[in-house]
Order: C-alpha cells, then sequence, then structure tokens
C-alpha cells in the first residue's frame, strides 16, 4: 500500500485533534502517547517528529484553544472606528459565542484528570488575551472612560479573580449566588478602571 504523505501543517494538525478529543473523553492524565499515535494512525516517529513529547502536546493544544479567541480579540481591538465601550461589548459576544461552542469542552476541564490542562488554559488566558485587553483599556483611558495605570497588571487581576471566582465547575454556585457575585465583579471592575458607576452594567 503507498504510504500517504501529508502537508507537515496538516499532519499536526490532526495529531493535535487527536490528542484534544482523547484529552475531552478519558482525561489528559490517562492518555499515553500511543494513544494519541493509534488514533491518528501514525508512526511513533511521526509524533516525535511534531512532538517531544506528551506535554509538549499538551502546551500546544492549550494555545491552539486560547489563540482562536485571542484572534478574534486582536481584530476586535485593532478597529479605529470603534469606541472603547463597544470593543468591550464585542469581545464579551465574542467569548459567550466561543465558550457556547466549546460547551463539552469546558465541562471535560472540571475533572481531575484534567486539571493540569485546566491549569495550562487559565496561565495561557492570561498571559494572551490580558495583554489585548490591556490595549483596549489603554484607548479607553484616552477616551477618558476609563482612568487606569498598570493596565497590563489590572487586567491580569480582574482576569484572575474572575476566571477563578466565577467558574461554575469549580464552586457549583446557586442562581442566587451567582448573580451576587456577578454584581460584586461589575463594581470590582468600574472601580478597578476608573469607570462611571454602572458602565458595566451588561455583564
Amino acid at each position: 500500500m503507498k504510504r500517504i504523505v501529508k502537508d507537515p501543517t496538516t499532519r499536526r494538525a490532526e495529531i493535535l485533534e487527536a490528542a484534544g478529543e482523547l484529552f475531552r473523553n478519558q482525561g489528559y492524565v490517562h492518555t499515553t502517547v500511543d494513544a494519541i499515535i493509534q488514533k491518528v494512525g501514525v508512526a511513533k516517529g511521526t509524533f516525535y517528529y511534531y512532538f517531544k513529547s506528551k506535554e509538549e502536546i499538551l502546551e500546544a493544544f492549550v494555545h491552539s484553544m486560547v489563540d482562536t479567541l485571542c484572534e478574534e480579540y486582536k481584530k476586535i481591538a485593532a478597529d479605529s472606528t470603534l469606541p472603547v465601550m463597544e470593543k468591550v461589548r464585542q469581545m464579551l459576544r465574542s467569548q459567550s459565542y466561543h465558550l457556547d461552542k466549546q460547551a463539552e469542552w469546558m465541562e471535560s476541564l472540571h475533572r481531575p484528570e484534567n486539571r493540569e490542562l485546566h491549569e495550562r488554559l487559565n496561565i495561557a488566558i492570561i498571559l494572551k488575551i490580558a495583554p489585548v485587553l490591556a490595549q483596549v483599556i489603554e484607548q479607553g483611558n484616552k477616551e477618558a472612560v476609563f482612568h487606569v495605570e498598570n493596565t497590563l497588571e489590572t487586567v491580569q487581576f480582574l482576569l484572575a479573580g474572575s476566571q477563578f471566582l466565577l467558574e461554575s465547575g469549580i464552586f457549583h454556585w446557586e442562581k442566587e449566588e451567582q448573580t451576587k457575585r456577578l454584581q460584586a465583579m461589575q463594581m470590582i471592575i468600574e472601580r478597578s478602571l476608573g469607570a462611571a458607576p454602572g458602565s458595566f452594567s451588561f455583564l
């Protein structure tokens, strides 16, 4: 049988996709390199040509998840026709759409066997998304909508706090409890950014 030779970008994407399916279905802890190789149907040498270890493919997979949202945020941030609050609204809509598409995946992140994947994902979000949001906050400073010093660090703290405390898969808040925390988050964001009270009431 003739061996099928694929474009390296395509082959790498196939290996990442196979690994992602295994991480989702059986967890990162229980996924082996051999299982990934078997699922995608390549030789072990082919796997190691693209990834040196299971840890490296985890890192690549996490960044592939975050990069999609990050690129959408960058497009919104770069649109010079949009005022800052419209950019914030569009970014939140984009995030909501992204999370809805990844609902099954997000649920699997809360399993113990995916704890490391979840932690790496949160770190990647802070490192990749925060600089884009900081760029938007700087625009808000220029428009006198926000009044923030240390914009990047402020955004990182807000992201880290919201990711953890509002994570339903961690705390399992009742609806009323979640609502109270969202209201508190609105107030914290407005005060941290020096924004007018009520300007983030759409959260």
